[in-house]
């Protein structure tokens, strides 16, 4: 099962990976988790990638495709993976779909997360964590269950990203949509594009989701 999870930021593109990879026992491969391993372990890509980033200059599409391609061929990927945070663009696209042909694999489907602007702001301008565990939390959606207490591991300190706020967000979704919305129609023409509602309930959207997954 090899499979892209798409959707603007906060779509819950994460939280949706994450019961995937416990349900279905695959990896989610997130293009900052592979560049860090990849630079902590020296391999011969990863020592490019450091050297990218000691200079102070974003990685290059050809270095990320080539990690990522490195990862896939890890043993835990045989039964498929989750990609995440890649591809975002047009060109990616290409070069994921050429990588994956090379080793005689194909995405099985693209999944989009349907969230209207209105909600999505208002999600990530209200998330906090606990400053511990990291364990999520909400202003107006999710409170823990004893104010200023952690339900996990009971701390009672907090954070927020300092790029969670309305302002931030409403920029990120432009970037979204120019950089990354065009993949919905690139995979919809491939024939593997598939859509559920984000706006239900969490566990409504894992059901819509596994009812995808078990048609595979």
């Amino acid at each position: 099962m090899r499979l892209i999870l798409l959707g603007p930021p906060g779509a819950g593109k994460g939280t949706q990976a994450q019961r995937i990879v416990e349900k279905h026992a695959i990896p989610q491969l997130s293009t900052g988790d592979m560049l860090r391993a990849a630079v902590q372990a020296g391999t011969e890509v990863g020592k490019r990638a450091k050297a990218v980033m000691d200079a102070g200059n974003l990685v290059s599409d050809e270095i990320v495709n080539a990690i990522v391609s490195e990862r896939i061929d890890a043993p835990d990927c045989a039964n498929g993976f989750i990609l995440d945070g890649y591809p975002r663009t047009l060109i990616q696209a290409d070069a994921v779909e050429a990588m994956l042909a090379s080793k005689g694999i194909k995405l099985d489907v693209v999944i989009e997360i349907q969230v209207n602007d209105g909600v999505l702001v208002d999600r990530v301008a209200g998330r906090y964590t606990c400053a511990k565990c990291g364990a999520g939390y909400h202003d107006k959606y999710h409170q823990p269950k004893v104010e200023g207490v952690c339900d996990k591991c009971g701390s009672t300190e907090f954070k927020r990203r300092p790029d969670d706020n309305a302002e931030t967000m409403t920029t990120r979704l432009q970037d979204y949509y120019k950089k990354t919305s065009p993949l919905i129609g690139y995979y919809h023409a491939k024939g593997l594009l598939k859509s559920v509602d984000g706006m239900a309930e969490i566990d409504e959207v894992t059901q819509a989701i596994e009812a995808i997954l078990s048609e595979l």
